[in-house]
C-alpha cells in the first residue's frame, strides 16, 4: 500500500520548514518536497534577523507568533539564538527625532520593558564598531532574534526528520491539486497540500502569481572579516527606518527618507538598506540593495558591491576584508503575504517581501491552525503511524 500523508509541503525554505513543524506538532503525518538537494534559496541567503518590532499590521502579527516559535526550535534543535534584541544607530537629528516617537507611542510591558528604548551615542558606539562622531543616539529594540540562517536552516531540518517528518529532496512538484501533489518521481497522496515556493510560485501556479504581481527582488550582500569592535546585536541604520512599516509610515519618516534621498542619490537608487549582523565566528554581514523584476540578472554588478563596503567602512571607520559576495531572491508582491486556499485543501504560503525569517514561522503557524482547528499544538506530539 502507498502511504498517504495528512500534510504534504511543497518547499523546504524557512515557510516550509515552519509548516511541517506546525503540522508534526499536532500529530499530522507530513512530507515535505523540494527540487533541490538542499536549501539554497532566500532562507539562508539573509541576515538572520528576526526584527519584529519594526513590523506592523498582519507583519507584526506573524512576527510575534514567530517569536515564540523560534525560541522553541532553538531549544528543541539546538541552533544558536540570541536574544539580543536589535541596535538602531542614529547619524542625524531627524533619524533621532523618529525614533523618540515611535519610543513614545510603543506600550511598555514584557519583561523587556519598551519595545523601543534610546540610547545616548556614548551607548551605541560601546556596543557597535560605529564611530563615535558618526552618531547623535540611538536605540535598542530589546525583543528582536538573530540566529545563524546556515546553520538554522540545516538544524530544523534535522530535529523535523528526526521528528518522523520525510523530506523528498531532489523532487521537483509539476502540479498540486486536492488530496495530491504530482511531482517528477510520481504522485504523492495528502489530504492537505501547502505549497511554500517563495518566488518560485509562478513557475507552478502562474495564474494566482499574475494576480497578485508576485515577481522576484535580487539584492546584493557581503561577509566581511571581523570589524575591530564587536557588534552586540544586529544593527539597523537609518536607511532601514525608511523601510520597515513600522517606522517608515510614521510622519517623523518623511524628513529622514527625503534628506537621505537628497545626500546620496547612489545608494537610494541601489534601493539600499544599510544593515549589519555578526556571526557567532565574528565575521560581518553587510548589506543590502533591491532590484525588482520578472527575472533578475545573474551578473551582479561590482558597483554595488563597493557601495556597500563604502558605506560599512565609513560607518565603522575602518576598513573590512571582503570574505564572501552573494546574489539574494525573494518574493516580492503587491501585498506583504500571500496566504490563500486556491483549491478544497489546496493552500498557498508565501511571505512576498523581504522578511520572510521575521514573519515565516507565524504565517506557517496560521494555515495549518486554520487547516486543523480541531488540532491542538504540542511539542511532544509525535507523528501518526501506518498508512491508510
Amino acid at each position: 500500500m502507498s502511504r498517504r500523508y495528512d500534510v504534504a509541503v511543497v518547499g523546504a525554505g524557512i515557510v516550509g520548514l515552519g509548516v511541517a513543524y506546525a503540522a508534526v506538532r499536532r500529530g499530522l503525518r507530513v512530507v515535505v518536497l523540494d527540487r533541490g538537494a538542499e536549501q539554497s534559496g532566500a532562507s539562508i541567503r539573509n541576515f538572520g534577523h528576526i526584527c519584529l518590532t519594526p513590523q506592523s499590521g498582519p507583519a507584526r502579527s506573524y512576527a510575534l507568533a514567530a517569536r515564540a516559535i523560534w525560541r522553541d526550535l532553538a531549544e528543541e534543535a539546538g541552533f544558536w539564538l540570541r536574544e539580543s534584541g536589535t541596535l538602531v544607530a542614529a547619524r542625524h537629528d531627524d533619524e533621532l527625532a523618529l525614533l523618540a516617537a515611535i519610543a513614545q507611542e510603543r506600550p511598555s510591558g514584557g519583561v523587556y520593558g519598551r519595545e523601543v528604548q534610546l540610547l545616548d551615542a556614548d551607548a551605541i558606539a560601546a556596543r557597535t564598531p560605529v564611530r563615535r562622531d558618526a552618531l547623535v543616539g540611538g536605540a535598542v529594540l530589546p525583543y528582536d532574534l538573530q540566529v545563524n540562517p546556515r546553520e538554522a536552516l540545516a538544524s530544523i531540518t534535522r530535529h523535523l526528520a528526526e521528528r518522523g517528518v520525510e523530506f523528498r529532496m531532489r523532487t521537483a512538484v509539476t502540479r498540486a491539486v486536492p488530496g495530491a501533489v504530482e511531482t517528477t518521481h510520481g504522485t504523492v497522496d495528502a489530504d492537505t497540500v501547502v505549497v511554500a515556493v517563495n518566488h518560485d510560485l509562478d513557475q507552478l501556479l502562474p495564474e494566482l502569481a499574475e494576480r497578485h504581481d508576485v515577481q522576484r527582488c535580487g539584492l546584493d550582500m557581503l561577509r566581511t572579516a571581523p570589524p575591530s569592535r564587536r557588534l552586540d546585536a544586529p544593527l539597523l541604520t537609518g536607511w532601514s527606518l525608511i523601510r520597515y512599516s513600522g517606522f517608515a509610515d510614521h510622519p517623523a519618516a518623511a524628513a529622514v527618507r527625503e534628506r537621505l534621498h537628497a545626500e546620496h542619490p547612489v545608494l537610494a537608487a541601489l534601493d539600499l538598506n544599510q544593515m549589519y549582523t555578526q556571526l557567532p565566528d565574528g565575521s560581518l554581514l553587510v548589506g543590502d540593495t533591491h532590484a525588482r523584476g520578472a527575472v533578475i540578472p545573474p551578473f551582479q554588478s561590482e558597483d554595488a558591491a563597493d557601495e556597500l563596503l563604502a558605506a560599512a567602512e565609513d560607518l565603522f571607520g575602518e576598513r573590512l576584508r571582503v570574505r564572501e559576495r552573494w546574489q539574494g531572491v525573494y518574493a516580492s508582491g503587491a501585498d506583504d503575504f500571500l496566504v490563500a486556499e486556491v483549491e478544497p485543501r489546496v493552500h498557498v504560503a508565501t511571505v512576498t517581501t523581504g522578511i520572510g525569517m521575521t514573519t515565516g514561522l507565524g504565517v506557517a503557524e496560521s494555515v495549518i491552525a486554520a487547516a486543523y482547528p480541531h488540532l491542538s499544538a504540542s511539542a511532544s506530539a509525535p507523528q501518526k503511524e501506518g498508512t491508510r
